[in-house]
């Protein structure tokens, strides 16, 4: 039975799973508690990977290249253990541009993360305290949107369209 999984890689890792049918089946917020950063990223990926199935139709939040300061280390290490894991597993997934998440919820890319709780609850009527558990659960809104083909808005295809490029796309909805 197919799952959509979103995953937001980072210190405080959102992690969402939803069934089939789009219904909201889990969602979590990984943060251990060390400050070793090789232990952190070790425990969020087997975290991760103690949650996913195989079959599991996943998207996951791409790096954030214009960031700074001194956690970009631990991201883009933590991005590329989670890649490296899936791979590993033989699992495939599906890279999403923190503007496209933004966009896909709102309709605007550089939407700031408070105001992307409303448009989130408006669509689809999901609530959450952490901002990247409802980042992980517009991935795997947009997971599911790759995966069958079903967007709410046009703004959304335009999304959908761009992670797939415009040939794979017109075929998807063929």
């Amino acid at each position: 039975m197919t799952r959509y999984i979103g995953i937001d890689p980072s210190g405080e890792t959102g992690v969402v799973i939803l069934d089939r049918n789009g219904n909201y089946l889990d969602g979590f917020e990984i943060a251990p508690d060390t400050n070793d950063k090789t232990v952190k990223i070790c425990e969020i990926v087997e975290t991760i990977f103690d949650n996913l199935e195989l079959g599991d139709v996943i998207a996951i939040e791409g790096f954030s290249f214009g960031s700074k300061g001194k956690g970009i280390d631990f991201q883009f290490g933590l991005g590329h253990a989670i890649r490296l894991e899936l791979y590993r597993q033989n699992m495939k997934w599906i890279e999403v541009t923190p503007t496209q998440v933004k966009k896909f919820a709102t309709g605007k890319g550089t939407t700031k993360k408070e105001n992307m709780i409303l448009p989130i609850n408006r669509l689809w009527g999901f609530e959450h305290e952490s901002n990247n558990v409802r980042d992980a659960f517009v991935l795997a809104q947009v997971a599911r949107s790759v995966h069958n083909g079903l967007t709410l808005t046009e703004y959304q295809q335009d999304v959908i369209e761009a992670i797939l490029g415009p040939s794979e796309s017109k075929r998807k909805r063929a």
